[in-house]
């Protein structure tokens, strides 16, 4: 069973930096990529950005690449998202995700079977 457990999030004027953690207790399953998704109200979830594991190659959604920044401690089994220079519009519940499935992209939520309970991220203008 994967279980993913985030942390961090919060309120920040524009302009300023987050970082979101997600600690994943995934035994005895192979992770094969982690993803961060938001989901802003009236909206539908998008993909924030995702890192295959234990490879370590990135990809993010045109919105954050710049900005936000997916990096994983394989030795303590947690992702995270730095988040800088934020802006009002990346004003969302911000999940996390992991899959156990070997697929060739990762930008939709069915491509993963664990999530995070989700963590609020507000910024203000």
């Amino acid at each position: 069973q994967v279980q993913l457990l985030q942390s961090g999030g919060g309120l920040v004027q524009a302009g300023g930096s987050l970082r979101l953690s997600c600690a994943d207790s995934t035994r005895p399953f192979r992770i094969y990529a982690m993803g961060w998704f938001r989901q802003a109200p009236g909206k539908e979830r998008e993909f924030v950005a995702r890192i295959r594991t234990p490879a370590g190659d990135t990809n993010y959604a045109d919105s954050v690449k710049g900005r936000f920044t997916i990096s994983r401690d394989n030795a303590q089994n947690t992702l995270y998202l730095q988040m800088d220079t934020l802006k009002p519009e990346d004003t969302a519940v911000y999940y996390c995700a992991a899959s156990v499935y070997n697929r060739a992209t990762y930008y939709k939520s069915s491509d993963y079977n664990a999530w995070g309970q989700g963590t609020q991220v507000t910024v203000s203008s």
